[in-house]
């Protein structure tokens, strides 16, 4: 997540002055725009060096962390909020991260590149992996170790007891309700546990 339309209008699910940790928070920016606009506090997790460098730059707490460890470093309900965005497809136990979210923080709110997106179809229906703005990588070289769609996600959502809040796609600095899984590059779910 870089572009700032989107940062917003993530910005906006987050409840004003929300306690909220940003699982691979990449440079801050999102939690620094959810400090100066929402009075927000919290933390970030990340590994990259140079990101950890950037939000300490932005003023923004940050922990140095591999999320495959998991979070047990953090207490049952110590955040209002946890983000997880561009960052499941990079986790080896997805499924256990989605519990885990739940459990150190009472909504999550998490994006993925949405595979079902239209131009990504084409591309598989022309007998190649796509190549996009939101999967910008060749099959060989790419971080993510899953591509996931709107239906994977909720199928995943009810088999782990958490209930959808609200979901829509992100598209070029849009929310997308309608036809998402076929509009948008981006799927984005709001959830707490049922």
């Amino acid at each position: 997540m870089s572009e700032r339309k989107d940062l917003e209008l993530i910005a906006q699910l987050v409840p004003q002055g929300s306690r909220v940790l940003d699982l691979g928070c990449g440079n801050g920016a999102l939690l620094a725009l959810l400090r100066d606009t929402r009075g927000c506090t919290g933390y970030g997790v990340e590994l990259d060096d140079a990101k950890v460098h950037d939000c300490v730059q932005r003023g923004v707490n940050v922990i140095q962390r591999n999320l495959d460890e998991g979070l047990a470093i953090f207490a049952d309900q110590a955040f209002d909020v946890v983000l997880q965005l561009d960052t499941l497809q990079n986790l080896r136990n997805t499924e256990a991260m989605l519990i885990e979210t739940v459990r150190v923080g009472r909504l999550g709110i998490v994006s993925f590149p949405n595979f079902a997106h239209w131009p990504n179809r084409v591309s598989v229906l022309r007998g190649r992996m796509p190549v996009t703005k939101v999967l910008p990588y060749q099959w060989y070289d790419t971080p993510n170790i899953r591509v996931g769609t709107f239906a994977d996600f909720e199928v995943l959502a009810r088999k782990n007891g958490l209930r959808v809040l609200d979901s829509f796609g992100l598209q070029n600095g849009h929310a997308v309700r309608r036809w998402p899984n076929l509009m948008a590059g981006t799927a984005l779910f709001k959830f707490e546990r049922a």
